[in-house]
């Protein structure tokens, strides 16, 4: 066993090293259910006696030359390569969502603005792009009004905080976050009429803030 868990590990090390080295971050879904894969079939190799010491060495040599083969594959082969790990999806554009592409890539509303979140970014009224990527992380593309700059390099006086409140989404009003900033159904109403909405189940997420007022993007736009 223990000239097993040697060889398991050396062969893990060298497996990495041929292929490059990634963060966790960084790696795609195929990658990490290929990195599970693999550690379970050493495991089991390791710890069942009857799999020989020979059969631990073909094990780790073939799935590092069925690696090696599909890594160079999908390099020189670009469609074959997103046809298996799939392509970025734009699911915000010109500050507009993309809710057809959300569903394609199976991102709801809610993990998308925690996403966001991760990013700093807690008002949709900052965005002007937002790509989500093959490792399922998010990258963003500030509206240049909200690119990051210092108050005090401005001299502006020092503000207060404020997260945005969601007031719409999937069509259906959040009453609760109505009353908290003590406004009513017509008020919002009215509002979405300004950003060209006439019905609120045209409406497929909106928020308010104090600051940059109401954001609202519909089905599909």
């Amino acid at each position: 066993m223990s000239i097993k868990l040697t060889t398991g590990f050396i062969g893990l090390w060298a497996i990495t090293r041929l292929l490059g080295k990634k963060e966790i971050s960084q790696l795609t879904p195929f990658d990490f259910v290929s990195a599970l894969l693999l550690s379970e079939l050493v495991g089991d190799t390791i710890y069942d006696k009857e799999i020989k010491y020979v059969e631990l060495l073909y094990t780790l040599a073939f799935w590092t030359v069925l690696s090696l083969v599909f890594e160079k594959v999908t390099q020189r082969y670009k469609k074959l390569r997103k046809a298996l790990e799939g392509k970025p999806a734009v699911v915000i554009e010109n500050r507009i969502l993309q809710t057809d592409r959300l569903k394609t890539t199976h991102l709801d509303l809610e993990q998308l603005l925690m996403l966001l979140r991760e990013q700093g970014i807690f008002s949709m009224h900052e965005v002007a792009y937002a790509i989500f990527e093959n490792n399922s992380s998010i990258s963003v593309l500030k509206k240049s009004s909200y690119e990051s700059v210092v108050r005090e390099d401005l001299k502006l006086p020092k503000e207060h905080a404020q997260l945005p409140v969601p007031l719409v989404e999937e069509g259906k009003v959040k009453h609760k976050e109505l009353d908290r900033i003590g406004r009513d159904e017509a008020w919002l109403s009215e509002r979405l009429r300004l950003n060209g909405y006439y019905k609120i189940s045209e409406v497929f997420y909106a928020e308010w803030h104090n600051e940059y007022g109401l954001y609202a993007s519909g089905w599909g736009r």
